[in-house]
């Protein structure tokens, strides 16, 4: 059976675009309770039509409520807790043991263990069961080895990253933000310290060394060559982090990890080139470097920036197809676009395709030689198969 394929969903566009993409789940925030409040995150009205939306697709919603919480907080969740219920939630991810414990109290909503409670062992994983979770996001410092244990050793679903940026702290339990700004992390105001340049004073046998460095800072994770690996140690979800991302990072990853595992159900054996020409593919957006982290073993100094952090971007949104009509697309504008730019659709079936623009006009018929961002357009050009509506579309830069 292959995992399910679990994606984030900023706002209630993203969860639609992940949706589309082949995300069998998408995991979100609310207005209280979790780890992202720099993040556009769902009132109750936007998460009652997610979840409709979801489900009517056969995907599930996870609500993070993955927040350490102070006991006046406590006292206001049971009614969040009924809010969410009503609105069909598949599932909570919750780190504090209060918060565990309200739900399970409070709701018939299933308990999914967040990464930040660090469960890295089978005994953990024992005891979490237990005590009411029916899944653990297992602690990013974790093996697929010392995953596949856990699974042999404990009936429970298990969850991974495989994609997205790392935290440097231990399963993202850093408090570096509290010092240097003022911001909690562990309470959803992370100022991403570990991202900063530090001025570094190195004692050596010459004296003091002084250098600048962004020592911190890790790359991110891109599990797609170890996928199989992923399936083969009974991992039964495959999460990829990014609630605060962009729409073609949300449509370019997704559809690659749904790319590979759809090859795998049709029961074709995935190359390594196969696998890299996926892999090429998820290089065509804004990323810093990648790494596989502790999937086969123990990150080390490769994983983290040692050098001025290098942000890698090839290609930008121009927008969102609303409609496909024979030889004519109507698509909203996210971004500067002219014609005589290339552009491709974000569209695996259709990798390598690129969209000839025989001439672009505003809906009322006036013609455009370029678009502005927010607007809707129509562009005529020759008629491609596979293009759907929901598509994104992406230029290089």
């Amino acid at each position: 059976m292959l995992p399910e394929l679990l994606s984030p969903a900023g706002n209630l566009e993203k969860l639609k675009i992940a949706i589309n993409y082949g995300a069998d789940a998408v995991y979100l925030g609310l207005q209280k309770f979790g780890l992202r409040s720099a993040a556009e995150n769902f009132n109750l009205s936007e998460l009652n039509e997610g979840v409709q939306y979801a489900h009517q697709r056969n995907a599930k919603v996870f609500v993070v409520l993955n927040a350490y919480l102070h006991d006046k907080e406590l006292e206001e969740l049971p009614a969040y807790l009924k809010e969410m219920e009503a609105a069909g939630v598949d599932a909570v991810i919750v780190s504090d043991l209060g918060v565990v414990k309200c739900v399970l109290n409070h709701s018939s909503i299933p308990v999914h263990l967040s990464t930040q409670a660090s469960c890295l062992n089978y005994r953990s994983a024992k005891l979490w069961k237990d005590m009411g979770a029916e899944r653990i996001v297992l602690g990013r410092e974790i093996s697929l080895e010392q995953a596949a244990k856990i699974k042999e050793k404990v009936d429970i679903e298990l969850e991974m990253f495989i994609h997205g940026s790392m935290c440097m702290a231990y399963s993202g339990n850093c408090v570096i933000s509290n010092y240097t700004q003022g911001r909690d992390s562990n309470r959803g105001g992370c100022a991403h310290s570990c991202r900063f340049e530090y001025s570094l004073e190195i004692p050596t046998e010459n004296g003091i060394e002084k250098t600048n460095s962004f020592f911190m800072s890790s790359k991110d994770l891109n599990g797609i060559m170890q996928i199989q690996k992923f399936i083969d140690c009974g991992i039964d979800s495959l999460k990829i982090e990014g609630r605060m991302k962009n729409h073609l990072y949300l449509s370019s990853i997704t559809g690659a990890y749904r790319k590979a595992l759809d090859a795998i159900a049709r029961g074709e054996n995935l190359s390594q080139d196969a696998l890299k020409e996926i892999f090429n593919e998820m290089t065509k957006l804004a990323h810093r470097e990648y790494t596989e982290a502790s999937l086969l073993q123990s990150a080390g100094k490769d994983s983290v920036y040692r050098d001025r952090e290098k942000a890698i971007n090839t290609h930008k949104v121009v927008g969102k197809i609303l409609e496909v009509k024979d030889n004519e697309i109507i698509f909203l504008s996210k971004s500067n676009y002219e014609i005589g730019q290339k552009l491709e659709p974000v569209n695996y079936s259709l990798m390598g395709k690129n969209i000839l623009t025989k001439s672009l006009e505003e809906l009322d018929g006036e013609l455009a030689t370029k678009c502005k961002p927010n607007r809707i357009y129509r562009l005529n050009t020759e008629q491609i198969s596979g293009l759907r509506a929901g598509d994104i579309l992406r230029t290089p830069v």
